[in-house]
């Protein structure tokens, strides 16, 4: 890439730079923005092979595939390499054309691709069959030495997973259950779900049932409330009211209101009228 961008003038080139590196940052966090630079790198050099690779790359992480097939063939047809092949295919997929997915993956470019790339073939090929709904060829597809290897390579848990996941869509859940297992073996670096899918299976419900305690404010609160329950059990009924006919006369005093009485004398005129209406 870096060979690519020194056939433009320096500012420009810097520009490009500082853009594509925001679309590999942002790719996998936040593709809308990762996207957003990618348009802004395609837009002041899409002559360049890499741009055009980042671009589609971008795009085909928001999911608009039919722009990102369009900037792969433009890489393609710049570089001459057959890369981007297993990706492309899948954008047939993403367009609803597995059909197309399909003859891609009986083309001579496959023989092209590394190791890796023929993997990622062989996944997408067998995601096309799923799109079918041809489970048990899916299953098939994904039968391989690779997948028979013990051997781990940065594909073997991807490819365990589509495999375990194959079966399992096929009601084969026992061998599902162990192939769950061996991809989750081989993902060291957690890029499948494997763990949740084996605790799925084995019936496993994770329940948070935490109170979320960080705020200060909040603690304070359910400890407040706490004591006050604990302290009402403890009060006396009679206390109570007296403390609450103070209050009242407390509240509403206003020594300019003429017809404010005396607590003392409220409260005898209050047992007056009791007494009054026992007789």
């Amino acid at each position: 890439m870096r060979q690519e961008l020194l056939s433009l003038p320096k500012g420009l080139a810097e520009e490009v730079s500082k853009n594509l590196v925001m679309v590999a940052r942002l790719i996998d966090e936040d593709p809308e923005q990762a996207y957003a630079y990618s348009r802004i790198a395609l837009r002041l050099a899409s002559r360049v092979a890499a741009v055009r690779e980042a671009a589609g790359f971008a795009a085909y992480a928001t999911q608009k595939y039919s722009e990102a097939l369009a900037e792969f063939r433009a890489a393609k047809r710049m570089t001459g390499s057959v890369e981007l092949w297993p990706v492309m295919a899948d954008c047939e997929r993403g367009l609803g054309r597995p059909e197309r997915a399909l003859a891609m993956a009986g083309e001579p470019e496959v023989q092209k691709l590394d190791k890796a790339g023929q993997v990622e073939m062989r996944l997408v090929a067998a995601g096309a069959r799923r799109d079918q709904g041809q489970l048990e060829a899916a299953i098939v597809t994904l039968q391989s030495p690779e997948l028979a290897s013990n051997a781990v390579q940065p594909w073997t848990a991807r490819l365990r997973y589509a495999y375990a996941d194959a079966l399992l869509a096929a009601g084969r859940e026992d061998e599902a259950r162990e192939w769950f297992g061996k991809a989750l073996e081989a993902d060291k670096d957690g890029a499948t779900d494997a763990s949740d899918r084996l605790a799925e299976l084995d019936g496993v419900e994770f329940v948070d049932a935490a109170i979320d305690l960080s705020d200060d404010d909040e603690v304070e609160d359910l400890t407040a409330g706490d004591r006050d329950e604990d302290e009402d059990e403890d009060e006396d009924p009679a206390e109570v009211a007296a403390a609450e006919r103070a209050t009242d006369v407390t509240e509403y005093y206003d020594e300019d209101d003429e017809e404010f009485e005396p607590l003392e004398q409220s409260a005898a005129g209050a047992d007056t009228d009791l007494r009054g209406d026992q007789a």
